[in-house]
């Protein structure tokens, strides 16, 4: 099993950064496939970015895409995203979730574990 905290999140400007952490504790972090997922109110959940477990994938949704980028330190157990250029589209509850298939894909991965989320808003 693995424990996911997510920190980071805050209140910025449009235009502003972010960057959100996802400490990870438990069974290997190296082994599973990493993403973050977003919820805005009154929407569906929708997948923001991915990683493999070595890092030799990584996925975007075309509305992030050349804005956030998703990074993971294996050493520190910790997943990230830097997240550039924000707009208020941009603000909802992000997760972090666990990929047990190590893909980190939202076709082909199958997310285990969720964190508990941190909100994001972008002010206009």
């Amino acid at each position: 099993q693995v424990q996911l905290v997510e920190s980071g999140g805050g209140l910025v400007q449009a235009g502003g950064s972010l960057r959100l952490s996802c400490a990870a504790s438990g069974r290997a972090f190296s082994t599973y496939g990493m993403a973050w997922f977003r919820q805005a109110p009154g929407k569906e959940r929708e997948f923001v970015g991915g990683i493999s477990r070595s890092d030799d994938n990584r996925y975007y949704a075309d509305s992030v895409k050349g804005r956030f980028t998703i990074s993971r330190n294996n050493a520190k157990n910790t997943l990230y995203l830097q997240m550039n250029s924000l707009k208020p589209e941009d603000t909802a509850v992000y997760y972090c979730a666990a990929d047990r298939f190590g893909v980190g894909s939202s076709i082909f991965g199958r997310f285990e574990y969720w964190g508990q989320g941190t909100q994001v808003t972008v002010s206009s």
